[in-house]
């Protein structure tokens, strides 16, 4: 079991390293940053996060926006710093998982109350503007053959199991609030290991699908889900909040312009769209950039 999981995590790495350059870091890559005339979007480091900065990029250089791009940024952990030392002026979030980390112990539940405490809860100098009906949760999914075999409907029905089984997820994974740490909290969860992967991505699957994790931490818009017919499970206990996606920005660049553009995305924006967008993009293989200017060009935004 030890060896697979190095060896999963050094192909990590090692495609972290060829997507993002040897070395680089998208924090401290180039200028325009601290540019007032400047709008630096970043994104975190799956696909989704790409594609919906994608979309406010393409968006606010439309309206006439000087935009540069800094994807691919580790996490949370990451970038919520660099909206407030001017690295990053935006980047698309997730409003539950944001309050999480920004408040591990937050009693919010619906919805509203996410949003009204998140408003409150983002770092001096950052806004979050409105949020889009649109949704993408964080889900433990098995293999339909698991499911089965220990009769799994919900997260509660892994108690019985875990200590012999192995959770898949993104490294930060083991310690946030919406991860391991509220699992064994909330649920009382205890896995026999914790395998360090990606963000819901192609290594997560692969090691599920193949039987060298039990569990996986995956995204409720992922096409995985229902082309490997795998089984998500209930989260009876309300681990994880209201997930609805909305832009989180530096305050000082938020002119009435670029919150009118962003607003405008948020109104129009659905979960069955991101949904259809990702197969494209993860299943069809298509551009990202071709996929969210489709996307804008049917949307009706400020002129």
């Amino acid at each position: 079991m030890r060896h697979w999981i190095v060896s999963l995590f050094t192909t990590l790495i090692l495609l972290g390293v060829s997507a993002c350059g040897l070395g680089s870091n998208p924090l401290s890559a180039g200028e325009g940053g601290g540019d007032p005339n400047t709008i630096v979007v970043g994104s975190a480091n799956f696909q989704e996060s790409q594609l919906l900065a994608t979309i406010y990029a393409q968006a606010l250089r439309d309206r006439g926006l000087d935009v540069q791009e800094r994807f691919n940024i580790a996490s949370r952990e990451a970038y919520v710093p660099g909206l407030t030392d001017g690295s990053i002026d935006l980047i698309p979030e997730y409003s539950g998982a944001l309050l999480q980390h920004l408040k591990p112990e937050t009693s919010a539940q619906t919805r509203e109350e996410v949003l009204a405490e998140l408003k409150t809860a983002v770092p001096k100098g950052t806004v979050v503007l409105n949020a889009s009906s649109a949704e993408n949760k964080d889900v433990l999914a098995v293999s339909r053959e698991t499911a089965e075999r220990y009769n799994l409907k919900k997260i509660s029905d892994l108690e019985p199991h875990a200590a012999d089984l192995t959770l898949g997820g993104p490294p930060e994974w083991k310690t946030r609030q919406n991860g391991v740490a509220g699992l064994e909290k909330l649920y009382g969860l205890h896995f026999k290991n914790f395998a360090p992967l990606d963000s819901g991505g192609p290594l997560t699957v692969s090691a599920l699908t193949n039987g060298q994790i039990d569990v996986a931490d995956l995204f409720s818009t992922d096409p995985a889900i229902s082309d490997h017919d795998l089984v998500t499970l209930q989260d009876d206990r309300e681990l994880f909040l209201p997930e609805n996606i909305l832009p989180l920005a530096n305050s000082s660049k938020v002119t009435p312009r670029v919150a009118e553009t962003l607003n405008a995305i948020s109104v129009q924006l659905t979960t069955d769209q991101i949904r259809s967008m990702i197969r494209r993009v993860v299943t069809e293989r298509e551009n990202p950039k071709t996929v969210a200017r489709e996307w804008l060009y049917h949307a009706a935004l400020p002129a």
